[in-house]
């Protein structure tokens, strides 16, 4: 055998050591929340790829994984950059007020068109593909999401004042993997658009889920919004509070962390904040000791 053939093998032995070490290391965090659900929140923005089909895969892949050993992920969707794309094509100009869209009733149609027409199923699909059973539902179906009006600046935007788990919770017991467009109705029926972070909490809170994750584009909260060294790896929701207030959170990131803190403080165990255009960050979060982005605690 060559000095090369020799060096080739060592490099190989040495890829598989690393390798099992991981698999080591997941091993605990794997038995902890095997049985437990897990909701995932999955945006437009929190893409891991060079294209979206790559960055749509990897996330299938680790939804795949959570399911096969044995955990319970719930996926909440929205679709802000593809609702955005297809108002800009129809000659629409996007608003947006503290966050949330201004939803008139002609958004509300393309709103409705773009997450049940396109969105939904692409992320069933692409989960079905890599083989966890998933099938897509609507915050419409069983009434899972009641809604009144949000504010009347922002349209047919509803706040969320009852959640329905029924159908989530049946689809769990029979192994599937729920994948939820985030729009309700009200009492009359008329069909609203929510917040995905709001509904991916307040669906959270009713599942009683072990953990609530949010994939963002942004690497997890800062202290200071200005300076990325400020990253917290861990946070209360008393300092999530405080930073709310101080101003250092703002745009999209508040409702993503007013709706991190309720579902803490209504019993969800603990919550991630995560940048999603890194690839199967779930996994790394979850399954290893140094994890990345922030993870919020109740305190």
């Amino acid at each position: 055998m060559t000095s090369k053939e020799r060096t080739a093998i060592d490099q190989s032995v040495s890829d598989s050591a690393q390798i099992a070490n991981l698999l080591i290391e997941a091993l605990p965090y794997i038995q902890k929340f095997a049985g437990k659900t897990v909701v995932v929140k999955y945006g437009g923005n929190a893409l891991a790829g060079a294209t979206s089909e790559v960055a749509l895969a990897a996330f299938a892949k680790d939804i795949a994984l959570l399911h096969a050993v044995g955990f319970k992920p719930v996926v909440v969707h929205g679709g802000g950059p593809q609702i955005s794309a297809m108002m800009e094509r129809l000659g629409k100009k996007p608003d947006f007020h503290n966050g949330l869209r201004v939803t008139d009733a002609e958004t509300m149609e393309i709103v409705s068109m773009v997450l049940l027409g396109t969105v939904n199923p692409q992320l069933v699909s692409a989960i079905n593909q890599h083989g966890a059973p998933a099938v897509g539902v609507s915050g419409q179906d069983a009434n899972m999401f009641m809604v009144v009006p949000h504010d009347e600046k922002l349209g047919f935007v509803g706040e969320i004042t009852k959640v329905d788990a029924t159908i989530v919770k049946k689809m769990l017991a029979e192994s599937q993997v729920p994948v939820v467009a985030t729009i309700g109705s009200d009492q009359s029926g008329q069909a609203y658009n929510i917040n995905a972070d709001i509904a991916a909490g307040a669906l959270a809170e009713a599942l009683g889920a072990q953990k609530l994750i949010y994939l963002t584009d942004i690497a997890g909260v800062r202290s200071n919004k200005d300076e990325s060294t400020s990253l917290l790896r861990q946070a209360t929701t008393s300092q999530l509070r405080a930073l709310l207030e101080s101003g250092a959170i703002d745009g999209g990131m508040i409702p993503k962390i007013e709706s991190c803190v309720a579902a803490i403080e209504r019993g969800v165990f603990q919550a991630h904040i995560l940048d999603g255009r890194i690839a199967h960050v779930l996994l790394l979060e979850l399954f290893t000791d140094a994890g990345v982005g922030t993870m919020v605690s109740k305190g």
